[in-house]
């Protein structure tokens, strides 16, 4: 059950992320919550085996600043990857055989 609650505060922290971050027009609207609940999930199955206990607190602290940071750091590396690769997209297509022409 607990592992319910990691998961799903790990996509408000995503959900969260999207909202806060600059350029949510260029990924997918659960991009950054789905990846702040895998990483959560992630971090909670690894933690609880390394033996750390499902009722401390520092378990959830670990869980939901790792499952925050993964969001925030894929959403700070996808959207000016996106942009760019997105404007040269657009400069290719808007110039057809500009590159396949033959004398």
């Amino acid at each position: 059950m607990e592992l319910l609650f990691a998961v799903l505060g790990g996509a408000i922290l995503g959900l969260a992320a999207r909202y806060a971050l600059p350029r949510r027009h260029t990924y997918g609207s659960a991009l950054a919550p789905a990846v702040g609940a895998g990483v959560a999930a992630v971090v909670w199955v690894a933690l609880t085996w390394l033996g750390w206990a499902w009722d401390g607190g520092w378990i959830w602290v670990a869980t939901l600043v790792v499952a925050g940071l993964a969001s925030v750091a894929a959403v700070w590396l996808i959207g000016p990857r996106r942009e760019r690769q997105d404007a040269e997209l657009f400069e290719r297509l808007a110039r057809p055989g500009a590159g396949s022409r033959t004398a």
